[in-house]
């Protein structure tokens, strides 16, 4: 750095680096956003592709949660060394076909959010880099059957932090779930 202001004296340098940083910053973040539809719109696999590159960290709010390979995509995470860390809505402790038990079976620790009527959010952060969210649940309903939407969005950092903030404030509040797992495996052979 030295070199560079004595090159090209004190301000050219400052200049130098601002332009740097600023064209670091331009980019680094170029928005990207992608959209699914269902029914049978690559909903499921779109989201199963993201969880698949992920590195570090896999944020997870679910109301409603029984996508076989959703499920599976976030164990194979765990598996790699990923973070992963999941709230559901507490009617998953009665959902007959919900993959909670299977998660927890797999080792995971899925949080019940029973703080409010109903914890509706369906949102995944990725690397902190990534935003999945939209009306889509993670069901295979939401794949075949239902009409639903479903947002990847890359390269908006303060959209990702205000996430994150949100994911930080209901973790807080959440509790173990309080169903039996042997129980919920049985459902979910059957399913």
């Amino acid at each position: 750095m030295l070199w560079l202001l004595l090159a090209t004296g004190f301000t050219g340098g400052l200049t130098l680096v601002f332009a740097i940083r600023w064209v670091y910053r331009w980019l680094g973040h170029h928005l990207n956003v992608a959209v699914y539809h269902s029914p049978k719109g690559g909903c499921t696999d779109a989201i199963v592709r993201e969880l698949n590159r992920a590195r570090r960290e896999i944020l997870v709010q679910a109301y409603s949660f029984t996508s076989k390979p959703i499920a599976q995509a976030l164990i194979d995470a765990k598996a790699r060394g990923v973070h992963v860390e999941i709230l559901l809505d507490r009617s998953n402790e009665q959902e007959t076909f919900t993959e909670l038990a299977h998660l927890i079976t797999e080792g995971m620790v899925p949080q019940i959010d029973a703080q409010h009527a109903i914890a509706h959010n369906k949102i995944m952060l990725i690397d902190r880099r990534t935003l999945i969210t939209g009306s889509f649940n993670f069901t295979h309903q939401a794949e075949a059957e239902n009409a639903e939407n479903l947002l990847i969005i890359k390269g908006d950092p303060a959209l990702l932090d205000s996430y994150h903030q949100s994911f930080l404030a209901h973790k807080s509040h959440c509790q173990a779930p309080t169903t039996k797992v042997e129980g919920q495996q049985h459902h979910r052979k059957a399913a």
